[in-house]
């Protein structure tokens, strides 16, 4: 399938009462078509991986074309020239977690852009870096604590942003690091009771917030079963 009959593929499932409900929830509406995830990714299983195709899709700014592309895009073929592009388009906080999730997470250079990006200025930007952080913890089952223990100064320094979406992922990758496994769960709590403390009523959202899972007795029980 090529690129325009995907577009017109895509055009032809047009679905405006999904439109509405996602602008609801903070989904960019421009250039989106309402195409639920879980039709574009059988739509990508049927296309296959093809890296090309998905970074044609992504130019096309077409909100659909570029959350089909994290589906079909292959890590191993991307380029940080193309990470970077890809990171400076984003309009919207789903397709920042799609690429991060879909393809970032998977790249050579994942970890070492969720540090360099925390301190990039635009609110989607600055979000891919703690989207990857909060990825990274789940998908890669073999790294040490210590890849996850160098996010923590950066959680805590940043915690301090106000704005919605960058907030919300800061608390995203803590709470997420501290439910991997039981010693970074007590190293995250400590991050989390430090920022109670801050006198950025940011920061002590996201330490609220991740106190509150971390400590919670479903969390500790599973963390419990995991150790044993």
């Amino acid at each position: 399938m090529n690129l325009n009959k995907i577009i017109k593929k895509i055009e032809s499932l047009k679905n405006q009462k999904n439109i509405d409900g996602m602008a609801r929830f903070g989904i960019n509406s421009r250039n989106n078509y309402g195409v639920s995830i879980s039709v574009l990714r059988l739509m990508g299983k049927k296309i296959g991986k093809d890296h090309e195709l998905a970074m044609e899709l992504w130019d096309t700014e077409i909100h659909d074309a570029r959350l089909l592309a994290t589906v079909i895009g292959e890590p191993d073929k991307l380029t940080e020239v193309q990470m970077e592009k890809m990171i400076s388009d984003f309009d919207s906080w789903d397709i920042c977690d799609g690429v991060c999730s879909g393809l970032f997470r998977h790249h050579a250079l994942a970890y070492e852009k969720a540090i360099e990006w925390s301190i990039r200025e635009p609110e989607f930007e600055k979000r891919a870096a703690f989207s990857l952080m909060a990825t990274l913890v789940v998908i890669d089952k073999k790294a040490p604590n210590s890849k996850f223990e160098q996010f923590l100064p950066i959680i805590k320094r940043e915690a301090i942003d106000g704005r919605n979406y960058v907030k919300k992922a800061v608390n995203w990758a803590l709470r997420s690091i501290g439910k991997r496994n039981m010693l970074l769960n007590k190293k995250a709590i400590r991050a989390a009771r430090h920022l109670q403390k801050s006198r950025s009523r940011a920061a002590r959202w996201v330490g609220n917030g991740a106190v509150r899972e971390l400590e919670s007795d479903k969390v500790q029980t599973r963390l419990r079963k995991t150790a044993k």
